[in-house]
Formats: C-alpha cells, sequence, structure tokens
C-alpha cells in the first residue's frame, strides 16, 4: 500500500511528456513551507495503494501516457521503490523521480540500473548557508550527501530538473546567485512561487508570495546564472 495519491494525467510534472504522478508517503525532511502536511507527517492516515492496483487503474490512458512520475513526501525513503520502477518499466512506461537529493546512493543505484529516466531534484537552499538550509528544511540535513546528490545528477546521466521553492524572506536574489554555483552546468532550474497554503509551519501561511513580475525577473536571473 505504497501509492497515498495519484493525478492520472499532468502535463506539467514531466515537461514534454504525458504523465501521471504517483505520490508516496513520509519524508526525512519538515520544509515548513511544504503544504503537504498530511503526506509527510502522517502518511499511515492515509489511504493507498499497491503499484500494480494503480498501473491498472491507468490502462485506459495508456495509449497517450508516456511516463509515471513518482513523487512524495520523498521517495528514496521507501524500501520498495527500485522493485515499484521496475513493475513501472515493465508495463512499458518511463520514470521520473522527484527527490530532495538526501539519499545520493539510492539515486545513484536506480540510475546504474536504469530504473528512472529523468529526476527533478529540490534544491532547497544554499549550501554554503548551513543555517539557512536548516531553516529552509527543518532538519540538519547531511549537506555533503545533498551535494553527491547535485553531482550526480549534474552530470548528466538521466534528463534533470533542479526545482526550487522561493519563500519571501528567507531567499531571495542573493541567496539564489549562491544557489546558481552549486548549479553550474544545469540544463533547467526552476523556480516555483510559494504558496501560503496548509502549511507545515502554519506561521508560514502568512507570508505574502511574490508577485508574478517578480518571480518572473528572479527565473530569468536564474537561467542567466547557471550558464555564466
Amino acid at each position: 500500500m505504497n501509492v497515498k495519491g495519484l493525478i492520472e494525467t499532468s502535463f506539467l510534472d514531466w515537461p514534454g511528456q504525458v504523465a501521471a504522478v504517483a505520490f508516496l508517503g513520509g519524508c526525512n525532511l519538515r520544509c515548513p513551507f511544504c503544504h503537504n502536511r498530511e503526506l509527510v507527517l502522517e502518511p499511515q492516515r492515509l489511504p493507498g495503494r499497491t503499484i500494480e492496483a494503480v498501473l491498472d487503474s491507468l490502462e485506459d490512458s495508456r495509449d497517450w501516457l508516456d511516463g509515471l512520475v513518482v513523487s512524495g513526501g520523498e521517495p528514496t525513503l521507501d524500501k520498495d521503490l527500485a522493485e515499484m520502477c521496475r513493475i513501472i518499466r515493465a508495463r512499458g512506461l518511463a520514470v521520473k523521480l522527484d527527490t530532495n537529493g538526501t539519499r545520493p546512493r539510492v539515486l545513484e543505484e536506480l540510475i546504474s540500473a536504469g530504473l528512472i529516466q529523468a529526476a527533478a531534484m529540490d534544491h532547497k537552499a544554499p549550501l554554503a548557508r548551513p543555517d539557512l538550509h536548516r531553516r529552509m528544511t527543518g532538519v540538519q540535513a547531511d549537506l555533503g550527501a545533498i551535494r553527491a546528490s547535485l553531482d550526480l545528477l549534474l552530470a548528466g546521466p538521466v534528463e534533470v530538473m533542479f526545482r526550487t521553492t522561493v519563500v519571501p524572506g528567507l531567499l531571495g536574489e542573493a541567496e539564489l546567485r549562491l544557489m546558481a554555483q552549486e548549479l553550474k552546468g544545469a540544463q533547467v532550474w526552476r523556480l516555483n512561487a510559494f504558496r501560503p497554503q496548509n502549511c507545515l509551519d502554519p506561521e508560514f501561511c502568512r507570508i505574502k508570495p511574490l508577485e508574478k513580475a517578480e518571480m518572473d525577473r528572479l527565473q530569468g536571473l536564474a537561467e542567466e546564472l547557471i550558464k555564466k
């Protein structure tokens, strides 16, 4: 009963592909701005389905689905993740993994085995600012492990996208410039607007998101910086 949620058709989660999205429960971070409270904190209270049942439910969509995105929570915590990917691949679907990069060994094993064809890694905050990284993730994460995941994905073994949620008051232009140095050579770095909804830390629901014009400016800056 690993899959806690499903989007049957998405055009956004895997750019250029038509994909379904399966959500696994549980996470080893406690990002205060995260809006998936139940998925992170109480996944055992959510109804679950096996990956086989999920794939069976997608059979009617099989003619136009290119792949399945395995998201979370943090999927690399699931002991059955590799087997889940094997089952998905056996059904003829490509696999994209969404991850926070805290478990580089699992990521490397999946890539080496050809079980994932793409990945999206959330780069939360500059590794050069451990204090800010802890504030953004709610835990003292292993920054060396995250750096290893960055290096692995930047080497280009699979299609990869890096993502950052811009929380006003915590991440601004100065912090993004530091992060860009850690993402040199990345093909895609997408900045996501903070959403003050159902946050793990209720205080964050009071933060006003940036205006679209400012988000567009920062996105343009991010794209320019990783190419330098």
